[in-house]
């Protein structure tokens, strides 16, 4: 079994294992360089050979580029991978708020997202009809940001077998969501370390022993009304 190595930053305290009650930081290397992989503003309609949509056949529901914002506004489940695979030490940055002015599914939960995503049973991952369940068979890191009716925020890893390994559960007013906020979201994969950041502050961390070092990006959400923006994707390299 592999051996997790899990820390959480929350009111400024880290605690990992083999330690505790050390200060958090949030600096990053000084000496670094990049490459830029991805940069998406959605300006155009999307184009259906660089991105994938998995949408659950419910009404009223829709995927489009609208006011140059990505709008993901359905009924049931809705994946939109980016078609890139991506490798080694990356950063993914992004905008997205949840939309809740009385839309037909405004509700405010799932501001989800897929990452390191690949299906050990077949080399095309895009394969799937958006609904939930359907992705249990993959390998990747998972973070699903206010979900069940906003009121969790996980960080999980999917085995490639059926097994979601629960890394960190949070609960707590300042770690769900806020409607109609414009979020920034990153998240940094660099030599094992996995770690997810909201608004400059580092909700999880994660040191993963065996870890996943290629694969797909999506945003993912159900029943609810999101818009995103300024998609950037980095190499890095420390």
């Amino acid at each position: 079994m592999k051996r997790l190595c899990l820390m959480i930053i929350t009111g400024g305290v880290l605690a990992s294992c083999g330690s505790s009650g050390n200060k958090a930081t949030t600096s990053e290397a000084v000496s670094e360089t990049e490459e830029v992989l991805v940069e998406e503003v959605f300006s155009k309609s999307l184009d259906s050979n660089r991105w994938k949509v998995e949408m659950d056949d419910q009404p009223n529901s829709s995927v489009t580029v609208k006011d140059g914002k990505l709008v993901l506004d359905t009924k049931g489940g809705v994946t939109v991978w980016l078609n890139q695979k991506l490798e080694g030490n990356i950063e993914i940055t992004y905008k997205r708020q949840v939309v809740m002015a009385d839309g037909t599914n405004d509700r405010l939960s799932d501001l989800n997202q897929f990452w390191m995503a690949t299906d050990p049973r077949n080399g095309n991952l895009f394969t799937r009809s958006g609904k939930f369940e359907e992705y249990d068979s993959l390998s990747m890191y998972y973070v699903g940001f206010g979900g069940n009716y906003n009121e969790t925020t996980r960080f999980r890893e999917y085995q490639g077998n059926g097994e979601k390994t629960l890394l960190f559960d949070l609960d707590d007013e300042d770690h769900l969501l806020k409607p109609d906020h414009w979020y920034t979201i990153k998240i940094r994969v660099e030599n094992g370390l996995v770690s997810y950041w909201v608004d400059g502050e580092k909700f999880f961390e994660y040191q993963d022993e065996t870890p996943l070092t290629e694969g797909y990006f999506g945003f993912r959400s159900t029943w609810s009304r999101h818009e995103i923006d300024d998609l950037k994707i980095i190499s890095i390299e420390s």
